[in-house]
């Protein structure tokens, strides 16, 4: 039979052959996107969330497991990684010389002493997700909750202290009662977050004022010195 046959009886000179392999490639295809859908993979850092249509159903730990596909989704989340949120200033660049700006950040770095002088705070704080189905499902935005708390603390506590004390001598405290409140209120907001550090990065008068304020403080400090001479 030619061509001309083959195409008055509407049928395809030898296609009929490839028709079983065609199936059995889109049975091999099904079957490899069946096995992704069902296995998977948690690193050594993390953890993986399991729900099933959005209800929370199981933790698993690092390894290879199994899951329901389509029906199940997992969440990866990294409980042993060591997570940084940085106030007052933001880094561009890490490694032997890191960069960093405080471009659009001196709104959460300038604050109200006690004293009613204002100083230019950064610091940063460390945290770990303690507990992932807190971090995934009670709050919403977890991470930028945290960061507001921080910053009110912040706030509060540099309010409650002279400029001296923010500048100098206050700081180690200032950081150890921070670390104590955020963590306090992590809890109480079931944010699943555990603060591990808080540190004052610098502390400095804001650039407008630090001259004069530099010169001030000089002169207190000459005037200690004449004082002790005379004891």
């Amino acid at each position: 039979m030619d061509y001309n046959q083959s195409f008055k009886t509407g049928r395809s000179p030898g296609w009929e052959k490839y028709i079983p392999y065609f199936k059995y490639f889109i049975l091999g295809i099904s079957l490899i996107v069946l096995l992704l859908l069902t296995f998977f993979q948690i690193r050594p850092e993390a953890v993986g969330v399991i729900t099933r249509f959005g209800k929370y159903i199981r933790t698993e730990e690092p390894g290879l497991h199994m899951k329901l596909p389509v029906l199940e989704r997992v969440y990866k989340v990294a409980v042993e990684r060591q997570h940084k949120e940085e106030f007052g200033f933001r880094t561009i660049s890490s490694g032997i010389k890191s960069q960093y700006t405080k471009s659009g950040t001196r709104d959460e770095s300038l604050m109200l002493t006690g004293d009613l002088n204002l100083a230019d705070v950064e610091w940063v704080v460390q945290y770990r997700i303690d507990d992932p189905y807190k971090f995934l499902f009670k709050v919403r935005e977890p991470v930028t909750t945290m960061r507001d708390i921080s910053e009110a603390i912040m706030r509060q506590i540099v309010g409650d202290r002279t400029v001296n004390e923010v500048l100098t001598v206050g700081r180690a405290e200032i950081a150890t009662i921070v670390h104590q409140e955020i963590q306090k209120l992590c809890v109480e907001y079931l944010l699943g977050i555990k603060i591990e550090q808080v540190i004052l990065q610098d502390v400095n008068p804001p650039e407008s004022v630090k001259d004069a304020f530099n010169a001030v403080n000089k002169k207190n400090k000459e005037k200690e010195t004449l004082i002790n001479k005379t004891k």
